[in-house]
């Protein structure tokens, strides 16, 4: 094993991958080659990439090429973009309509991880960009509605007890639990000033064609300006966007 701790035989598969993404087809002793590595480790290297469909070899040319693994790989990545690009255009519209910021999330590894931002144009609003941060999911109005539609898996990476954010975090599993069932059953989540002082947020579920959550749209906004009272008018309005959402990845 390299000292960098990463796995060489991996490292090495991955330039195969790499190389015959930049040529159409290539031998055993050019593989080889490229890799500085003997040809008979270059044709375990292959044989097990071909296994696994990853590669598949040209019979009348003894040269190997991409396999229909790749592209199944590169389908699910092509489809994660144009989910992003969707929620993009999403947000920006309901931004533009309600004057707040407006995210997506997704689950990812027990936290909520917002894919897309859009901001308000209010000189006092959120000032902090949230693409590709980790937000806590007990404490989120977009992290209690993927906890809430998620499986039991979810809670494992919870702390117990719950960290406490502000005065207003729930910090009790019990009581997490049970508003999480009053979240399935209004359909909208609200946080009222649980992860950061002076701010709420409502958020929805976005729905995939099998009924599955896949992420959530939410609104943050100042508490002054959002107040709680308000939140199940936002969720209603959220909803009709996160519907559209839905419509325009095939759900």
């Amino acid at each position: 094993m390299p000292q960098d701790g990463s796995v060489q035989s991996v490292d090495r598969a991955l330039q195969i991958l790499t190389l015959l993404t930049e040529h159409e087809s290539l031998g055993v002793s050019e593989i080889a080659r490229h890799l500085g590595v003997h040809r008979s480790t270059a044709f375990r290297l292959l044989a097990t990439l071909e296994g696994r469909d990853f590669v598949e070899q040209e019979t009348h040319r003894g040269t190997y090429r991409l396999g229909f693994s790749v592209l199944r790989l590169s389908t699910r990545v092509a489809a994660r973009m144009d989910f992003a690009r969707a929620a993009q255009l999403v947000c920006d519209q309901l931004s533009a309509e309600l004057n707040e910021t407006s995210n997506v999330a997704i689950l990812d590894d027990a936290a909520a991880v917002n894919i897309t931002q859009s901001s308000s144009t209010h000189l006092l609003g959120v000032t902090q960009q949230y693409v590709g941060r980790r937000t806590p999911l007990h404490a989120t109005s977009t992290g209690k509605v993927l906890l809430a539609y998620s499986g039991p898996d979810a809670f494992l990476g919870l702390d117990d007890p719950l960290e406490s954010y502000t005065p207003a975090t729930i910090t009790d599993r019990a009581a997490l639990v049970a508003h999480l069932d009053e979240v399935r059953g209004r359909g909208w989540a609200g946080a009222v000033e649980e992860w950061e002082q002076e701010m709420n947020a409502v958020a929805v579920p976005v729905f995939d064609a099998s009924g599955q959550v896949v992420a959530a749209l939410s609104l943050t906004a100042p508490s002054f300006r959002m107040h709680a009272d308000d939140l199940e008018s936002y969720a209603a309005r959220l909803s009709e966007h996160a519907e559209r959402l839905g419509r325009m990845v095939g759900a």
